[in-house]
């Protein structure tokens, strides 16, 4: 910027800037960088991603949650992108990819308005009233009656495409049941909390060794071996203090003059202690989970009373087995009584793996619920939790929306046909928008069928003519290489994992089309440095081509 000659510095120095068009196109050529990455691995034919970090730990997933976790991004755009894929994996737990690639898609016809010279205000306009269509073309054409073979085939469709191998069915049996038996009513509405599943995970044995237990299993022993392994009709105490001598708040220091006090002192600890078992003896626990340590001699006198001890539980265990066996957590023992007690039929020590476990089972309010995962490799292991998270959260949502609709790009296909019905409409610029954000949603169905190795342009075809006959449930089989009707082949998917994923790739698109100018503030080279006219002040100010190519004023 320029006064009377006079640059005049406005940003600080080491700043870069970009504006106008080439804002726009590097921030949807991030956007488009990102989808296409994660594009091949959408549906069950898509290709799977190994992901190794700074350390050299691998992961190999097509899970688009898990790839965008794990990929380390820089750019500003691509960052907002990423956070698409972690808020449908929070949500709703599956549609993460396609919600990356629509997104992507969204930008990439945006891009062609924009060379048109259409304003960007105006396609955000366009996009979002084809987003709010989109949405009631979903509601309308949503399946109601859901059945436990409707969240099955929801369950198979989530794992499809992961590397579960041919045990989708069984690993899907699992998430329903553990769903269904974790329903709470609330307020006349169905609410899951996927979260009062716990998911543990074991080294060795095959896949269908993976069970759902009915209970709560911790990754805990008992603290002594005299305790004993088995106890049934167990009273259950939770105590989220230790049971061990506590140290003072500040430093302290005892003297003791006379030798015979040592003994005194031994014994007065020994009582403490033993006073501790008494009253959980008192309370009638013969079980007591401690979220923090068990002293060495209170557990000689808890084994002596024959009562089972874990020590360490974390917390969020805690809470699940208290709301499984109607426990009550209590922080000081002299509180405790038989009220505060939960109730299992067993609870027992198993030996999985090289490791022992406690399991809780037969609890008096079964919603929390376990499963326990068996792999032959860690990366099975984890591959088959990812797939299972998928599984659980999409039945989850389906049973609290009571609606499912058709998957294998058939949703796509006919909310594209209803957009192209609803442009001409509209009128104006906005119309161009709209008729774009149909082309866009139509990368989904493309997409299935070239991972597929299908012909992706006939495919889309026949899907139109499908779909303009009224064939509303036509999508693309990959297994199968053709089109065919979705809902006959079990593709099912909740409403919700269609709408979030239109609406939030909509949301960012329209974020990212909006931005005409991106700042970006960086330390500059002389920073630390000499200030002023030296040599390297000087280098850092010429390196950014006068203060990042600042226009003049």
């Amino acid at each position: 910027m320029l006064s009377g000659q006079i640059p005049i510095l406005v940003l600080k120095e080491g700043t870069a800037r970009e504006s106008g068009k080439d804002a726009q196109r590097n921030n949807i050529e991030a956007a488009k960088a990102i989808a296409d990455t994660i594009k091949t691995t959408l549906g069950p034919k898509g290709m799977d991603k190994m992901l190794v970090d700074s350390l050299g730990d691998i992961t190999i997933s097509n899970d688009g949650a898990t790839i965008m976790k794990q990929m380390d991004v820089d750019h500003p755009t691509a960052k907002m992108i990423v956070e698409i894929a972690k808020g449908q994996d929070q949500e709703v737990g599956d549609g993460t990819t396609s919600a990356v690639v629509i997104a992507g898609e969204l930008l990439k016809q945006a891009e062609v308005l924009l060379e048109q010279s259409v304003h960007p205000t105006v396609i955000a306009n366009g996009y979002k009233l084809a987003s709010t269509k989109a949405t009631e073309v979903l509601d309308k054409i949503a399946l109601k009656n859901i059945d436990d073979v409707s969240l099955k085939n929801v369950a198979k469709t989530a794992m499809t495409g992961k590397n579960v191998g041919g045990v989708t069915d069984f690993l899907a049996d699992i998430a329903v049941k553990a769903v269904k038996s974790i329903v709470e009513e609330r307020d006349g509405k169905k609410v899951v909390d996927v979260d009062n599943i716990l998911v543990q995970k074991k080294f060795g044995g095959g896949i269908t060794d993976t069970e759902l237990i009915e209970g709560v299993v911790i990754d805990k022993e008992k603290v002594h071996p005299r305790m004993p392994s088995e106890v049934t009709g167990a009273k259950i105490a939770l105590i989220d203090s230790g049971l061990e001598i506590k140290k003072t708040e500040i430093d302290a220091k005892i003297q003791i003059t006379d030798p015979s006090k040592i003994q005194a002192f031994l014994d007065q600890e020994e009582e403490t202690l033993k006073t501790m078992a008494d009253k959980i003896k008192k309370a009638g626990a013969n079980v007591v989970l401690s979220q923090k340590g068990v002293d060495d001699l209170a557990q000689h006198f808890l084994a002596k009373e024959g009562i089972y001890a874990v020590r360490r539980v974390k917390k969020s265990d805690m809470e699940k087995i208290a709301k499984a066996t109607g426990a009550r957590i209590i922080t000081n023992l002299d509180d405790l009584s038989q009220k505060d007690l939960g109730f299992a039929n067993k609870v027992e020590e198993r030996k999985i793996g090289d490791d022992r476990l406690t399991f809780i089972m037969g609890c008096k309010f079964p919603k929390s619920v376990s499963i326990m995962i068996r792999g032959g490799t860690q990366h099975t292991i984890d591959e088959v939790e990812r797939a299972l998270h998928d599984a659980l959260k999409v039945v989850g949502v389906a049973i609290e929306d009571g609606a499912i609709v058709v998957g294998g790009g058939a949703i796509e296909a006919e909310i594209a046909l209803e957009l192209r019905k609803l442009a001409p409409t509209v009128g104006g610029r906005e119309q161009l928008a709209i008729e774009s954000f149909a082309n866009a949603l139509e990368v989904i169905p493309r997409t299935l069928a070239e991972n597929a190795g299908m012909d992706s342009i006939d495919t889309l075809l026949a899907l139109r003519v499908a779909h303009q006959s009224g064939k509303k449930n036509f999508g693309v089989d990959a297994l199968d290489g053709a089109t065919g009707d979705m809902l006959a082949k079990n593709v099912l998917e909740p409403t919700r994992v269609k709408s979030h994923a239109i609406e939030s790739a909509t949301e960012v698109a329209t974020m990212i089309l909006r931005i005409d100018d991106v700042i970006s503030s960086k330390k500059s080279k002389s920073e630390g440095g000499p200030q002023g006219g030296g040599p390297e002040g000087m280098g850092g100010m010429g390196g950014m081509g006068g203060m990042g190519g600042m226009p003049p004023m």
